[in-house]
């Protein structure tokens, strides 16, 4: 997994975390860009009636991500150097964490609980957004699987997959005043800039196409 010389520096794929009371966001960095991204999207669309009337579009359409994440220490054991006794043990909790409430609320609703409290609200999970090149999307993960493939002596991973769940946050699902909200339409307002670009050059493509084929 080293880097060749002379390859251009690539832009790293990131997950922002927006967890309250800090008010500077922590990064988890993309050891390696994964090869391959799937994405579903689906139409947000009236359902029933003639299916000879409009299809006529009732929002943002819901839109999945899978990413496969890769992590490897084994350069940097080969190279000597250290990588705390704990080989990627923190990068793959880091990722882990995004799905647990922290302890300290789990103790806090606890003690709650056992002094009277009726109702206790369930843990927030922080915001996250995920940074891949020009896209910029809020999103939810909604669930990841570990693959742990390599170990040092002591048992600890030195190389692992984890595949990422991720459901993209529209307006249709935030309030307006959600930092999320601006942040799809932003990223709306790009892909349909994006996508006229490439619509205008069909025509000539067609064109092009009935020449040579002529």
């Amino acid at each position: 997994m080293s880097r060749l010389p002379g390859l251009p520096k690539v832009a790293k794929a990131a997950i922002v975390v927006f967890e309250p009371p800090a008010n500077i966001p922590s990064v988890i960095t993309f050891q390696y860009n994964p090869e391959t991204v799937s994405r579903d999207i689906k139409a947000s669309a009236v359902e029933g009636g003639d299916r000879s009337d409009a299809f006529r579009l009732t929002g943002a359409p819901p839109e999945t991500w899978k990413v496969e994440v890769m992590l490897d220490a084994t350069d940097a054991l080969v190279a000597g150097e250290t990588v705390g006794g704990r080989g990627i043990f923190g990068e793959i909790a880091a990722f882990e964490n995004l799905l647990a409430p922290k302890s300290a609320t789990v103790i806090a609703n606890t003690i709650a609980l056992a002094s009277g409290t009726i109702e206790i609200l369930p843990a927030t999970a922080p915001f996250t957004v995920l940074v891949w090149g020009q896209r910029v999307l809020p999103v939810r993960i909604s669930g990841l699987s570990v693959t742990e493939e390599a170990f040092d002596i002591d048992l600890n991973p030195v190389r692992a997959k984890i595949a990422l769940d991720m459901m993209v946050l529209t307006y249709s699902d935030l309030q307006v005043t959600h930092p999320g909200y601006a942040m799809y339409l932003g990223h709306q307002i790009v892909r349909e800039t994006m996508g006229q670009l490439a619509r205008k050059s069909v025509p000539e493509a067609i064109l092009s196409q009935k020449i040579s084929t002529g």
